[in-house]
C-alpha cells in the first residue's frame, strides 16, 4: 500500500496544532532563522511541543532550514539543527549544500561544523528540482524526499518516478505561485537588496510593467505581467498519486490559522475519498478521525483566481495580469444602485462587515466594504463612483465565514478499543487502536453502547493496519469483589469512556463474560481508565512516507583521513553521479566555504560565489516557464500568430529600470535579464 500525506503549512504552533486537528499527515515550520520565509520563525520550544502534539497522531514535523547559509552563520546553523533533531523534528527540508549531505563530514578549523548523520533530509524546491538527472543526483547524496518544481506537469512527474522510483517525491498543490522555478530567481535581491533565497523576497514579479519592443512601442501599458494566479489541483490528486507523488504541500507559511483550516480540511476530506476508492492500494501516512464543524470552501480563502498551472500543459487561465490581490470569490453583478444603496443579482448572502470588490473601467481592483446588508440589498460605507449596473462582483472578506473558522471547527481523536476482564484479585483493562473502526471506507464506527451512523462531516484518515504497528497498553486495579445488586454494565461502559481532553475515544467496548456482575466503584473505573490511558506510549512516525528507501551505501562514500585535520574547509566527495549543470555558475548558489569546497568535490569548475555576494556582470534574473508570447497569443510553437513587434521585449518598472526577455523556445522558457 501506497501511503500519501497531506502536507500544510505552519506559520506558528497555533496554526499547526490546527493543520493537525484538521487533518493534514505533516506540517512544515520555520525555525527562528534560515527559513525560506523570513518572516515565519518560531522558537525549538514551540516547535518541540508542535512536534509532541503531531507524533500522538503519527504525523511529522518537517523544519525549513532552506536558505543559502553565509560563512558566519555555519555554526549556528549546526546548533539549530542539532537542537531541533533532539526536540523530536522528523526531518530537514535543506536548500544550501554547504549543510545539505547527510554524508558529508565538513570541518572547519579542525572542528565538525555539522553532521547530520541520520537525520532525514528533504531537497527543499529552492534547490530548483525539474529533472529525473537533478532528482537522481540529490537522491546519491543521501536525500529521502525531493520537493519538485511547481512547473512540472503529470507527465514529467512520471517520467521522474519511473527514473528515480526510490526517492520520495512531493509536489505542490495549493497556493500562491512563484514566476520563476524557485531557487533561481535574483530580481528582488537586484531590484531591493532582498534576497529570496535568505527568505527576504520582495515579490518583484508581482508589480506593474509596461511591455515595450526594441523600438520603444508600448506593446502593455502598466500591468502585473509577472504575477500569477494561485495553485488549485484539489481536483487532480488521484493523477499525481498514479504520477508517483506521494506528499501533497499546501503553500502558505505566512497565511492565518483560518486559511490553514478551510484549505487543509478540503484537501484531507478529498485524499479521503481517494483512499476510500482505493482501500487495498492507498493509505494516509498518519491516522486519527477528525470531525468537522464546517464546511470547507476554498474559494472564501485568500486567491488570486486559481489555475492547475502546467499541470496538463500549457494553459491560458495561469496569470493574473490586472492584479497581484486576492479577489475572492465570486458572489454576483450589480443589478441596480440607488443613491446610498446597491441590489445584487445572485444567490450569496451577505453579512455586515463583509468585503467586496470590482475591476473598474481602468482594470484596477476596487474595494469597499458593506455596511449593512439586507438579504440582496447592500449599503456600502462609500458608495463607490465607478461602481456600474451589471459590474461582476467578488467577496474578497467573507465575515461570517471567517467568525465560523475563528471558534472550534474540528475534533481529530484516535479511536479504541478498550477490554475490560476479571483478574483473580481485581479488574485488567486493555486498550488498542480500532484498526477496523479507523477507515473512511467503512463509513461507519460504533458507540460505545451502540452502532451510529457516521455524519457527512466526519473524516477517517486511514493508515493503520499497514505499515504501522497498532498500540496496546493495559492497566490493573486490585479490589475485593462483590457482586452488584443491578446491572453494572451501562455505568462501565460510561465511565471508561470518558475520554474528555484526550486525544483518544472509544467506539468499541468488550467486557469479558462475568466482569460486570460485581460492583466497581466509579472511582475505581475511572482511575483504571487513567492508569491504561496515561500506559499508552505515543506512536513516532513511520522513517519514510513510502514502504522503502534504500540508504546510501556506506562503501560509497570514504572517510576522512585520520592523520590530520585541515585548517580549511574540506567535504568528502560524495556522489558517483553526475552534477546538474547550470549556464551561469551563480546559479549554484555558492554562499560559504563548505558549499566550495562540497562542489569542488564534485569537479564543478568554474566555481563562483553566490550572486548574493557578488553580482555577476550579466546575469539571468529569472527563468520562467511562463511566457509573455504565449500569454499575449504569438507563441507560433503553440498555434499563436505571428506577432509584430520587433524583439527583444523589455519589461520597464515605473522609474524606468529595464529587464530584457529572451524566449528560450527550444526549452520553452522565458529568461528575464538585468539591463
Amino acid at each position: 500500500m501506497k501511503a500519501i500525506e497531506l502536507l500544510a503549512p505552519a506559520k506558528n504552533l497555533a496554526c499547526g496544532i490546527a493543520a493537525i486537528e484538521h487533518g493534514a499527515d505533516a506540517v512544515y515550520i520555520g525555525a527562528q532563522r534560515f527559513g525560506a520565509r523570513a518572516a515565519a520563525g518560531n522558537s525549538v520550544d514551540d516547535i518541540a511541543e508542535l512536534c509532541r502534539y503531531a507524533h500522538q497522531f503519527g504525523a511529522k514535523v518537517y523544519v525549513t532550514v532552506n536558505t543559502i547559509i553565509y560563512d558566519d552563520e555555519l555554526e549556528d546553523t549546526r546548533r539549530l539543527m542539532e537542537q531541533l533533531k533532539r526536540v523530536g523534528a522528523d526531518a530537514f527540508l535543506v536548500q544550501d549544500m554547504g549543510i545539505a549531505s547527510p554524508r558529508s563530514i565538513p570541518v572547519v578549523g579542525g572542528r565538525e561544523v555539522t553532521s547530520l548523520e541520520g537525520a532525514s533530509l528533504h531537497a527543499s524546491t529552492q534547490t530548483d528540482n525539474r529533472t529525473a538527472e537533478k532528482v537522481r543526483w540529490l537522491r546519491s547524496l543521501g536525500f529521502s524526499r525531493v520537493v519538485l518544481a511547481r512547473e512540472l506537469s503529470i507527465r514529467e512527474i512520471a517520467e521522474i518516478h519511473r527514473e528515480v522510483p526510490d526517492v520520495e517525491l512531493e509536489v505542490f498543490v495549493h497556493g500562491a505561485l512563484c514566476v520563476s522555478y524557485s531557487g533561481i530567481c535574483y530580481a528582488s535581491q537586484y531590484c531591493f537588496g532582498r534576497s529570496a533565497n535568505r527568505g527576504a523576497c520582495a515579490q518583484f514579479c508581482r508589480l506593474k510593467f509596461d511591455l515595450k519592443d526594441s523600438e520603444g512601442n508600448v506593446i502593455e501599458h502598466q500591468r502585473h505581467l509577472l504575477s500569477l494566479r494561485d495553485m488549485c489541483r484539489i481536483d487532480y490528486l488521484e493523477e499525481l498519486i498514479e504520477a508517483g507523488a506521494c506528499s501533497f504541500k499546501i503553500e502558505g507559511r505566512l497565511k492565518d490559522v483560518g486559511y490553514v483550516k478551510n484549505v487543509v480540511a478540503a484537501y484531507s476530506q478529498r485524499l479521503d475519498e481517494i483512499v476510500a476508492r482505493h482501500p487495498d492500494s492507498y493509505r494516509r501516512a498518519s491516522f486519527g478521525r477528525t470531525t468537522y464543524l464546517f464546511t470547507p470552501d476554498l474559494k472564501k480563502t485568500f486567491n488570486r483566481g486559481f489555475t492547475s498551472y502546467f499541470l496538463h500543459g500549457r494553459q491560458g487561465d495561469i496569470t493574473s495580469f490586472d492584479t497581484p490581490k486576492a479577489m475572492g470569490e465570486y458572489v454576483g453583478r450589480v443589478k441596480e444602485i440607488r443613491r446610498n444603496m446597491f441590489t445584487v443579482a445572485g444567490t450569496a448572502a451577505f453579512a455586515n462587515g463583509d468585503g467586496l470588490c470590482f475591476f473598474n473601467d481602468d482594470r484596477q481592483l476596487e474595494g469597499f466594504r458593506v455596511n449593512r446588508a439586507e438579504g440582496n440589498r447592500l449599503f456600502p460605507l462609500r458608495m463607490p463612483d465607478s461602481l456600474q449596473p451589471g459590474t461582476a462582483l467578488y467577496r474578497n472578506q467573507d465575515v461570517a465565514f471567517e467568525k465560523l473558522l475563528s471558534g472550534k471547527t474540528a475534533e481529530r481523536k484516535i479511536p479504541l478499543v478498550m477490554q475490560l476482564a476479571e483478574l483473580e484479585d481485581g479488574f485488567l483493562l486493555t486498550v488498542s487502536m480500532d484498526v477496523r473502526h479507523s477507515s473512511l471506507s467503512e463509513g461507519r464506527h460504533s458507540s460505545p453502547s451502540e452502532g451510529r451512523q457516521s455524519s457527512p462531516s466526519e473524516n477517517f484518515q486511514s493508515s493503520l493496519s499497514e505499515g504501522r504497528q497498532p498500540f496496546k497498553a493495559s492497566a490493573s486495579i486490585v479490589c475485593e469483589k462483590q457482586l452488584a445488586q443491578k446491572p453494572q454494565r451501562e455505568n462501565i461502559i460510561r465511565q471508561l469512556t470518558k475520554l474528555g481532553n484526550t486525544p483518544y475515544c472509544c467506539d468499541h467496548i468488550e467486557i469479558d463474560e462475568g466482569a460486570d456482575k460485581y460492583f466497581i466503584p466509579s472511582s475505581m473505573l475511572v482511575e483504571l481508565r487513567r492508569k491504561a490511558i496515561t500506559a499508552i506510549t505515543p506512536v513516532s512516525p513511520s522513517p519514510s512516507t513510502q514502504d522503502s528507501v534504500p540508504s546510501v551505501p556506506q562503501d560509497s562514500v570514504p572517510s576522512a583521513p585520520q592523520d590530520s585535520v585541515p585548517s580549511v574547509p574540506s567535504v568528502v566527495a560524495l556522489s558517483q553521479q553526475p552534477l546538474p549543470t547550470y549556464p551561469y555558475p551563480y546559479m549554484y548558489n555558492i554562499a560559504n566555504r563548505q558549499a566550495r569546497a562540497f562542489y569542488e568535490a564534485q569537479g564543478l569548475h568554474p566555481l563562483a560565489p553566490a550572486f548574493e555576494l557578488s553580482r555577476p556582470r550579466e546575469a539571468v534574473l529569472m527563468q520562467c516557464r511562463h511566457c509573455l508570447r504565449y500569454a499575449l497569443g504569438c507563441c507560433v510553437k503553440h498555434g499563436g500568430q505571428k506577432p509584430s513587434w520587433r524583439e527583444p521585449l523589455y519589461l520597464e518598472l515605473p522609474d524606468r529600470r529595464r529587464f530584457r526577455l529572451e524566449f528560450d523556445c527550444k526549452h520553452c522558457q522565458m529568461n528575464i535579464y538585468a539591463e
